[in-house]
């Protein structure tokens, strides 16, 4: 029985230059091994009518996300630049979620927060899920220690059946990092996959 199907959807989340490349400025230890397998996680489901969205990190210049304006984080896809466009050799075959455009904290997929004031607000993903009709997702992509456990942690809150394959991520802590996102994932009710 294939994982797949028209209300089981693909997410692939930040794929992108700045994570996946060794270059980028914020590069995943392992990021771009992560291609193929998302590639072939993509081609899964598309055999089965699943849908496939994608989430982009899409930064401006300046945001207190950033260390240079008081945030935990490198300078990193910032938009227009090579750095935030997703992979080359990642297919894209579905839309595009931008998160993080008005300099907010876009670690979920499905929402970004103010990192002055905490205010959060809904980006489109899960107004596209729930427009296909899905009721369960796996998730890919980079980093599983942020922005994927993000997305599948706020997934589950949604209500969402969710999927995480190992195999289908890096980290940016290996090792901790690894470890709490597995830990913190199950304790959600995510079904994480070893790898």
């Amino acid at each position: 029985m294939s994982r797949y199907d028209p209300r089981t959807a693909l997410l692939v989340v930040d794929v992108q230059n700045d994570f996946a490349d060794p270059q980028g400025s914020l590069h995943i230890p392992g990021g771009d091994e992560v291609v193929d397998v998302v590639n072939a996680e993509i081609d899964r489901a598309r055999k089965h009518d699943a849908p496939v969205l994608y989430t982009q990190d899409w930064h401006p210049p300046r945001t207190p996300h950033f260390d240079i304006d008081g945030g935990s984080w490198p300078v990193h896809c910032v938009r227009e630049t090579w750095g935030a466009q997703l992979h080359p050799d990642l297919r894209v075959e579905g839309p595009v979620v931008q998160k993080g455009v008005d300099g907010g904290d876009g670690y979920s997929g499905f929402s970004v927060r103010d990192p002055e004031s905490g205010e959060e607000s809904a980006t489109r993903l899960g107004s596209l899920l729930e427009q296909a009709g899905v009721r369960r997702v796996v998730v890919t992509g980079l980093a599983g220690d942020v922005c994927v456990k993000a997305t599948a942690l706020d997934a589950r809150e949604l209500g969402y059946d969710v999927v995480l394959p190992l195999a289908a991520t890096r980290f940016v802590d290996p090792d901790e990092g690894q470890r709490r996102t597995i830990e913190e994932s199950e304790a959600a009710g995510v079904t994480v996959e070893a790898s």
